[in-house]
């Protein structure tokens, strides 16, 4: 079977090389590229960061990124983001007092976490709801975590006809509850690191390439 051919978006954030050796020890095919084209084309979309919210957004804007997530995921194409390119899917970011706007693909703002010790980093397990795709077989693992911020509510409200399918929501606990990761149709995302979680950050990289065929 070919390997899936996999963009990661380099738009100026960190861990881009980590994130592309991970998906391609996980089985893909990888470039690390901001080309228009190859990022709307690839059969999946990896969108890293790391570091501050705004920032992150600005590098995004820099390359049209927002526009390309909202084509791909327009027609269905699958989009991984990670860490601060999951923060960066909600509507908004606040950090030190600053609103941020992100690419509202989910409702809800992204804000410092509520515990004793900030940033959360090392290693915690999570919360997976039954069904979920990312998670298989891995449901009990510790994933590895390193941030100050995070979506502390999940607030797109079911559709009311019942026609498309409901986010599957993981959570964590740092203080409190906050969404480690969400599968929604083609957008997922995990606010822990995969390329530094071990093997289970590898099979959840695997779970993910073996949904894009």
């Amino acid at each position: 079977m070919s390997r899936p051919e996999i963009v990661v978006l380099d738009y100026g954030s960190g861990n881009l090389r980590s994130a592309e050796r991970a998906v391609a020890r996980a089985g893909a095919s990888v470039t690390v590229t901001a080309d228009r084209d190859a990022a709307l084309n690839a059969d999946g979309l990896v969108v890293p960061g790391v570091g501050a919210f705004a920032a992150c957004m600005a590098g995004l804007k820099s390359v049209h990124g927002d526009q390309i997530i909202g084509r791909r995921l327009a027609g269905g194409r699958p989009v991984l983001g990670i860490c601060v390119g999951m923060q960066i899917l909600f509507s908004k970011g606040i950090e030190h007092g600053v609103a941020t706007e992100g690419c509202d693909e989910w409702p809800g703002t992204v804000d410092r976490l509520d515990a004793p010790v900030v940033p959360h980093m090392g290693w915690n397990t999570v919360d997976v709801p039954a069904g979920s795709a990312l998670f298989r077989g891995i449901e009990d693992a510790r994933f590895y975590f390193v941030h100050s911020y995070a979506a502390r509510r999940w607030e797109l409200e079911p559709d009311p006809t019942g026609r498309i399918a409901p986010p599957l929501v993981t959570w964590a606990e740092h203080g409190d509850r906050f969404v480690a990761a969400v599968e929604n149709g083609p957008l997922c995302a995990a606010q822990f690191h995969p390329e530094k979680s071990g093997d289970a950050g590898a099979e959840l990289l695997r779970n993910w390439l073996s949904t894009l065929s």
